[in-house]
């Protein structure tokens, strides 16, 4: 396809690992792009055990386009930063091996970067999964009950200025400015960019109107190591940034307090050693829980499906909650230290 010298030109930068499953789709989806300014797709692959490499090396043998940088660690943010310092072009577009573009995905980013004026922009995570626990996973992500919070997770934010980017379509040389992602950072590191961004007086942006399909764990094993990470790392950042944090992240935690609190309560009352107003004030420590039990129940009655599928969509709310929260208090306390998200390293 002839490309317009009119157009800025796109780099697309990919973390790659262990992704033999997913990587052909998601850099065909960047290929089927069809924009018409000059590209280039960077990937970072790391030392996967999988087969990927093979995969990758073909690709780029396939087309001149495609480029590898080396990642010998297992960083997202470290892989990042190699691709991007390797790039040519001014936009620079994330995109991760388990995503699929929507078809328009990159002009409609270029178009909103121009006419925003925005530093970062992102659309909507739309999360996909085979029959089974990955589906159930894909409902999850995609409700509000499942993550919450960010805009990116449905369609019915209005388009404006963001806490975040989901991906990020982003402008090479503010990254530049700002030192590019912070490679101390395991997890959260789209989030700690983009608050950079806000806090130097850029403008993050979401548009819904941009999409990315999004595969994410297929066992709860995996998720639950997944969400573990996440939460370790979140804890790091709130103490780093502080009241930089949105009070919505405190909530998962506080559940998990309340529920270990009951669980060592409850034998106590029902064994009669706690009575009068003592019994009373501890006894609040139910509500939270109880809440939330018969909250998980409710939405798992109206999900549809039948009850394997229901029970299924439970049990990963369940998971991604208090994993996500057993780690966010573990990195509170201690810090990430060296966590790594090992859900997509080992079976």
């Amino acid at each position: 396809m002839a490309t317009s010298p009119s157009l800025p030109g796109v780099s697309y930068v990919m973390p790659v690992l262990n992704e033999a499953p997913y990587i052909e789709a998601a850099v065909q989806s960047i290929l089927d792009q069809q924009y018409p300014g000059p590209s280039e797709i960077i990937l970072a692959l790391g030392p996967s055990t999988d087969g990927t490499t093979g995969i990758v090396e073909s690709m780029t043998q396939r087309d001149p386009r495609i480029r590898i940088v080396h990642n010998e660690g297992t960083d997202i943010p470290i892989g990042l930063n190699l691709a991007i310092a390797a790039s040519r072009f001014p936009v620079i577009v994330r995109v991760d091996a388990h995503t699929q573009l929507m078809e328009g995905y990159t002009a409609r980013g270029v178009a909103t970067l121009e006419r925003t004026g925005a530093a970062s922009l992102g659309g909507v995570m739309e999360a996909v999964g085979r029959p089974g626990v990955q589906a159930a996973v894909a409902r999850a992500y995609n409700s509000r009950f499942g993550l919450g919070g960010g805009a990116y997770h449905g369609t019915d934010a209005p388009e404006g200025p963001a806490e975040s980017a989901y991906m990020g379509i982003m402008r090479a040389d503010v990254l530049r400015e700002l030192g590019g992602y912070d490679e101390t950072l395991r997890r959260g590191e789209d989030w700690e960019l983009n608050f950079r961004l806000r806090r130097a007086g850029h403008l993050v942006w979401f548009d819904p109107g941009l999409r990315v399909s999004y595969w994410p764990r297929s066992t709860y094993q995996r998720l639950a190591r997944q969400f573990t990470a996440t939460g370790i790392w979140r804890g790091e950042l709130v103490r780093r940034l502080g009241g930089g944090n949105s009070a919505r992240y405190f909530a998962p935690p506080l559940l998990l307090i309340a529920t270990i609190a009951s669980l060592v309560l409850l034998p106590l009352h029902l064994a009669g050693l706690l009575h009068g107003w003592v019994g009373i004030v501890l006894g609040a420590a139910y509500l939270g829980p109880g809440a939330y039990l018969l909250l998980l129940i409710g939405v798992g009655l109206v999900s549809g499906g039948g009850p394997a599928q229901r029970l299924r969509y439970m049990a990963v709310l369940a998971i991604m909650h208090y994993a996500w929260a057993a780690g966010f208090l573990l990195g509170v306390v201690r810090g990430a230290g060296d966590a790594v998200d090992t859900s997509r390293t080992e079976s």
